[in-house]
């Protein structure tokens, strides 16, 4: 729903057709099999949360999108194939908060990870990878690459997380920090914008059912003056001709 929020805005019944979303690859095969729930059902389900995002700026839906995403297991998870020394086939993950090995068959559940913070150096001869850990009295992990094309590839996004995770526990410099006041100020301006809008929407909705509803009454009582008028029109028709 805060995918849709994003591509699509805010919902609109108006031009929102059924199957408007079926195009959209927004499920994994997993969580659509997990549920006996059909794809119109789905779309059900989606657009009501969808609707209820109204108001929520593409970037806020985005933030919200991958709050949620970055708790699933495999989120940002580059997988490769290795061995380990008994060549048993493994699969590593390169992810944001370390490595990780896994069983051959279950890519959800790490059988050994390494955290970032416990990684020392890591590096590559041939296909043999060697993970060296900051605590110097604890052995080494090695384990082997099936391809030596991937070395580099697999090298490269070791250090990029690497980087990027001690950066983020770096305090922030007086630029950020001041970047991050400046953004959550923009943030609150925009958010009372937004609750300036809304209300102002709801007064002039107020405002138009309230006049409808007063030429409604309006036309009533001329309907009830009319009829009144012509009652009396009759009734001074009939005493005239009983007076004759």
């Amino acid at each position: 729903s805060y995918a849709v929020q994003a591509k699509y805005e805010d919902y609109d019944e108006s031009t929102y057709k059924p199957g408007m979303l079926a195009s959209e690859d927004l499920l994994p095969q997993r969580v659509i099999d997990q549920y006996q729930m059909t794809p119109e059902m789905w779309e059900e389900r989606i657009k009501i949360w969808y609707a209820d995002h109204r108001g929520m700026s593409r970037d806020e839906a985005e933030m919200e999108y991958l709050k949620i995403a970055q708790d699933l297991d495999m989120y940002g998870v580059n997988y490769f194939p290795i061995t380990n020394k008994k060549d048993t086939d493994l699969w590593l993950g390169v992810t944001a908060l370390g490595l990780n090995m896994y069983e051959k068959e279950n890519k959800l559940t790490p059988k050994t990870s390494f955290p970032w913070s416990e990684i020392r150096h890591v590096s590559f001869d041939d296909k043999k990878f060697t993970i060296k850990p900051v605590d110097k009295t604890a052995p080494n992990c090695v384990f082997f690459s099936l391809k030596v094309r991937m070395n580099k590839l697999i090298l490269d996004l070791c250090i990029g997380n690497h980087d990027l995770f001690m950066r983020r526990r770096k305090p922030d410099s007086m630029e950020v920090q001041q970047m991050k006041t400046q953004a959550k100020e923009e943030k609150t301006r925009r958010q009372m914008e937004r609750n300036k809008l809304a209300r102002e929407k709801q007064l002039r909705e107020t405002a138009e059912r309230e006049k409808a509803a007063m030429e409604q009454r309006l036309l009533q009582y001329q309907e009830e003056i009319r009829l009144a008028n012509e009652a009396l029109r009759r009734s001074e028709e009939t005493a005239d001709l009983l007076a004759e």
